[in-house]
């Protein structure tokens, strides 16, 4: 009999607001279901952060084929950073509190299907980015967002109600910022640069991005009255954020950002404090198999 292929899952016990309970039936279903494909099965538990790119560069020195991430945007990122450029498939199995790259990709929010998906979808060829040598697959940026991002790590309790009320204190406290980008000083709300159009949630940040084209779209949304922000904020959710004023985009292969003092960014929601306050990011064509 021929050897059964290796398929591998990683879980994160952390992720979103799924039970331990509800993770071990996803845990279950997953060896289930590849057994009946005839796939040879493991699942492992991420223990810390950075374990799941640990689990993942492992897999791929073992030349398994298939690794499923089944949490949310930070452990699917966690694992695809050791799968870039290899011939290892990534399955995404959305469990988090945003699920952008899932969205985006129109991946089902039902993990049991997500599962199916990815022990019996095809590879395709997707982007990713870089900022600052940190990988990210959906989006990364400075400002507004970077703020929320390191406010909502805070939280005890995540979920999209947690987001909402962690976004809607930090409008009143944040302060736009002075940048540097590309050689221009520029007074900016917030800056994104997108891979993937949204940051979770179907908040459509890049209305338009393709995660396959070689590039990336570098969206700026520039001070606005406070009166302006339920309109932008409905437009963030109606996919057209890109028809107003205060939104301006471009496409792009990299940029450099001078930012003042410590720079605070995320990288697909992860927060990141920078010690330096030069920022380049990059697109990375063509980089990682994603199975759907």
């Amino acid at each position: 009999m021929a050897n059964r292929s290796a398929v591998l899952a990683i879980v994160n016990p952390l992720s979103g607001t799924t039970t331990a309970q509800q993770k071990k039936l996803l845990q279950d279903a997953f060896m289930r279901r590849a057994n009946a494909l005839g796939f040879s099965p493991e699942v492992v538990l991420t223990e810390r952060p950075g374990h799941a790119t640990e689990i993942a560069a492992a897999a791929v020195a073992q030349g398994i084929n298939r690794v499923l991430a089944i949490g949310g945007d930070g452990t699917i990122n966690e694992t695809a950073q050791s799968l870039r450029r290899s011939a290892t498939a990534l399955g995404i199995v959305p469990i988090g509190s945003g699920n952008g790259l899932a969205r985006h990709l129109r991946i089902s929010l039902n993990p049991m299907q997500a599962i199916d998906r990815a022990l019996g979808g095809r590879p395709v060829v997707i982007d990713s980015g870089e900022i600052n040598e940190h990988p990210f697959f959906c989006t990364a940026g400075l400002g507004f967002e970077a703020y929320v991002a390191h406010e909502f790590a805070k939280a005890p309790v995540r979920g999209l109600p947690t987001y909402i009320r962690t976004a809607f204190r930090a409008f009143w406290a944040y302060k736009p910022q002075r940048f540097h980008l590309d050689g221009q000083e520029k007074e900016l709300f917030s800056l994104t640069f997108a891979n993937a159009g949204q940051f979770g949630n179907n908040a459509w940040m890049a209305p338009t991005a393709n995660i396959s084209d070689g590039r990336l779209e570098q969206c700026e949304i520039r001070p606005f009255p406070a009166q302006a922000a339920g309109m932008l904020t409905w437009r963030l959710f109606n996919k057209t954020l890109d028809h107003s004023a205060y939104w301006r985009g471009h496409s792009i292969t990299k940029a450099s950002v001078q930012a003042e003092g410590p720079v605070l960014i995320h990288a697909d929601g992860e927060p990141i404090t920078l010690s330096t306050n030069r920022i380049d990011v990059r697109i990375l064509p063509g980089s990682l198999l994603v199975l759907l």
